[in-house]
């Protein structure tokens, strides 16, 4: 019977947080003023964003030089749908943006209609009201020949947080979607390859060995062996369980390659290579097609596996 492979959207998103030396930091904190600095190079022209090193001698750059928010249009894109997280939620023109004192172009939105926007327009930074130190305290640009807004006084900027976000939608292929379907009702299901006789858990669609199919389908019980494992001790952002507590690779009886889990319900001190666990299953109503349905192994309280029944798969 031919069923259809599994799909879903995946969204990944973190917020990249890091230190800014003296040129980034006289940059952002010049934003948070309303006043845009660029950095003079060797040459005598003027980057803007600044650079931290000189592009022909490569030695460190330090005049800061003061540059107006207004500009000229040196060439544009036109984003007729924009996405989420752009800076605008209505078609508008990503351009390349020469401000006045600068000699290097500044990419930046120009909110504008398409009829209006052209190669050499003038225009005028629009900045936010709250301002933050971030490129984004910009808030786009606009056709304008008038004059930019003045500066005002602000903090010194020393740290940026960055949103970093990834959406895209994931496709199983034919032997994950029956690997998934398997998850939604408990059992788990290997691939073993038809030449080396190898069973990979979770499954792949060919042996990376002998680069052959893997075509015959093994059922796995939920039972394996710790084969290494790291205790984790430092405390991060959205972490669930707090530390020590342990990941370790556990090979299933009858796999010959380990996947990582969580070893709990026991002090993470104890845990060692050749325990035996078992899993831990969510409570069905939960389940989904998802690894997660096991929320995690623990100690079944049999005697250590020999080390030469795993050595093989460290």
């Amino acid at each position: 019977m031919v069923t259809t492979p599994l799909s879903a959207p995946l969204n990944i998103g973190f917020d990249y947080t890091r230190s800014l030396g003296p040129t980034l930091s006289h940059f952002m904190t010049g934003l948070r003023r309303r006043q845009v600095t660029g950095v003079r190079g060797s040459d005598g022209r003027v980057h803007v964003p600044p650079l931290e090193y000189d592009p022909v001698t490569a030695e460190p750059l330090t005049e800061h030089v003061d540059v107006a928010s207004t500009g000229v249009v040196r060439s544009w894109s036109w984003a007729a749908e924009p996405l989420d997280g752009q800076p605008l939620d209505r078609p508008f023109a990503w351009a390349l943006i020469q401000l006045d004192g600068a000699d290097t172009s500044l990419l930046h939105a120009v909110d504008a209609p398409h009829d209006q926007m052209r190669t050499g327009v003038r225009v005028r930074a629009r900045w936010r009201e709250e301002r933050v130190g971030a490129i984004t305290d910009i808030e786009c640009f606009e056709i304008s020949d008038g004059p930019g807004a003045e500066p005002v006084e602000a903090d010194e900027v020393s740290m940026v947080i960055t949103p970093v976000n990834l959406k895209y939608t994931h496709s199983a292929s034919p032997v994950e979607s029956t690997f998934l379907r398997g998850l939604m009702e408990g059992r788990l299901l290997g691939q073993r390859c038809p030449k080396c006789h190898k069973v990979y858990m979770p499954p792949r669609p060919a042996c990376p060995t002998d680069g052959v199919p893997t075509s015959e389908e093994v059922e796995l019980p939920d039972h394996g062996t710790v084969t290494t494992f790291c205790i984790v001790n430092v405390p991060f952002l959205g972490q669930r369980i707090k530390p020590p507590y342990v990941a370790a690779y556990v090979l299933l009886d009858g796999a010959d390659i380990p996947f990582q889990h969580l070893i709990l319900e026991c002090a993470a001190d104890e845990v060692r290579m050749g325990m035996r666990v078992e899993a831990v299953w969510k409570p069905r109503e939960e389940w989904g097609p998802s690894m997660q349905n096991i929320d995690h192994f623990r100690p079944s309280g049999e005697p250590d596996a020999p080390f030469d029944s795993y050595s093989q798969h460290l």
